[in-house]
């Protein structure tokens, strides 16, 4: 598409109302709604349109679900052992340089008051680290502990790119050689009203929304960061998303037991508080692993329960993952492979006399979860709750900063106390990632140490 046949193209589509309102801007504004929606993939939105509105109802088909085989948390000595062999397999796989991380982060904090990228979120209990720099930390550790090349991989969005990247840089990158940290921005598409009409955000812009979580997969490669990672010879992506600070940033354990698997989509899971707990749900369907959302569950498979009344369909998703950057490839090499879902919105539309209007749209976007039942082989890992998932989305209540901020004292509260050392109640404590990535490293390095913890404590040095 070139400026000259954007009018053609606007014609072709039915978009005579944006058309009509092109046709009045000047010159420099023409330009700049033609290069926005240059940006975007029409051809795309208007056939996710054209399915959308033919498609029938699906509820009527035949389908059958079952709980999903586990790795469960070790308890036995045999499960001990396992666990055990993953760890070496894993650290086998981070100290042979074939391990990146992604993170996730393309959303903004602004329902946590926060009008900033969320990554930059001051979320520590004790020195109030942000979300970026404990995740950053992380793989700081990791590269040491490993004298691994780790990469981080973040994925903005067009709202916050710029300013993540000045985030980083204005840290130096915490600690990390800034030529291994990479940044790539995710999808946008047109947001679209039921009739198929584009909507104008203002006068140069089209209203348009993130391609949705699974767009990373995807921008993964149109960025060339895919390729690139393979030629660097990385085979295993670590994925998480930012709002997780208990996030263990590519652990061995999970990444040993994704590669024993010869898994290419292996995915961390936590047990559901309760039936009503509205989160995601791993489970075979129709004989194939995957996640279904709390939404498509149905209330008869949320509530059911097993012969010892404990919840049937148990397995939480974490929005942890391992991907294969092989499967990834596959998933790019003939068009996206993964899925558009229509979320159906009502927003309130400015009218030309300044006044607003509800106005019923539709936003197409894809998960990444709907990679794991196109992958040949998976692998599903329990972890426990309290360890390792302690998402901050809420302002308030129910996963908050307050709610993450307790979940990090009382884990490294624990870490301590299996290490001999008595932390008072009203403590709190923080321990550095650059100490100790968990708490066998912890209880080595606290090893004939004496510890007194009589107020607020960050570990991060021990003399």
């Amino acid at each position: 598409m070139n400026q000259i046949d954007f009018p053609d193209i606007l014609k072709d589509y039915g978009q005579h109302h944006i058309l009509d309102h092109y046709s009045r801007l000047a010159p420099d504004k023409q330009k700049e709604l033609y290069d926005h929606t240059a940006g975007l993939d029409l051809d795309l939105v208007f056939k996710l349109h054209r399915d959308r509105a033919r498609a029938g109802d699906a509820s009527s088909l035949s389908v059958e679900i079952k709980p999903s085989l586990i790795v469960p948390i070790p308890r036995t000595p045999e499960g001990m052992g396992r666990h055990a062999a993953a760890r070496s397999a894993g650290e086998s796989l981070i100290s042979a340089d074939r391990v990146a991380a992604l993170i996730v982060a393309g959303g903004q904090g602004v329902r946590l008051g926060h009008d900033k990228p969320k990554g930059t979120f001051p979320v520590s209990p004790v020195k109030n680290k942000t979300l970026f720099q404990l995740f950053a930390e992380q793989v700081r550790a990791l590269r040491a502990r490993f004298s691994s090349r780790m990469p981080l991989l973040i994925m903005t969005s067009r709202e916050n790119h710029d300013d993540t990247i000045a985030f980083f840089a204005s840290h130096n990158y915490f600690g990390i050689d800034k030529n291994d940290v990479f940044f790539f921005s995710q999808g946008m598409l047109p947001t679209i009203t039921p009739r198929g009409e584009l909507l104008l955000k203002d006068d140069a812009h089209l209203l348009a929304n993130p391609d949705g979580h699974g767009g990373s997969l995807k921008a993964l490669a149109t960025s060339g960061l895919l390729t690139h990672m393979i030629d660097l010879g990385i085979t295993e992506l670590f994925y998480c998303q930012v709002d997780n600070p208990l996030v263990k940033i590519a652990d061995p354990v999970f990444l040993g037991y994704h590669a024993s698997a010869k898994a290419e989509c292996s995915t961390k899971v936590v047990r559901r508080e309760s039936i009503d707990e509205k989160v995601g749900v791993y489970v075979s369907l129709n004989g194939k692993d995957t996640i279904l959302e709390y939404s498509d569950f149905g209330g008869r498979h949320m509530r059911a329960l097993d012969e010892q009344g404990e919840i049937l369909y148990w397995a939480g998703n974490t929005a942890i993952h391992v991907l294969n950057l092989a499967f990834v490839k596959r998933l790019n090499d003939h068009g996206f492979a993964l899925p558009y879902h229509c979320a159906s919105k009502t927003i309130d539309k400015p009218g030309p006399d300044g006044t607003t209007r509800p106005i019923d749209v539709w936003k197409f976007e894809t998960f990444v979860f709907d990679a794991i039942p196109l992958a040949e082989r998976t692998c599903c890992m329990e972890v426990d709750r309290r360890e390792e998932f302690s998402p901050v989305k809420n302002k308030t209540g129910p996963d908050s900063p307050a709610t993450a901020r307790r979940a990090m004292v009382e884990l490294h509260r624990q870490w301590l106390e299996e290490a001999g050392i008595s932390v008072p109640s009203k403590t709190k404590v923080e321990i550095s990632p650059l100490f100790a990535l968990d708490k066998e490293e912890l209880a080595e390095k606290l090893k004939e140490k004496t510890l007194s913890l009589l107020e607020d404590v960050y570990i991060e040095e021990i003399s």
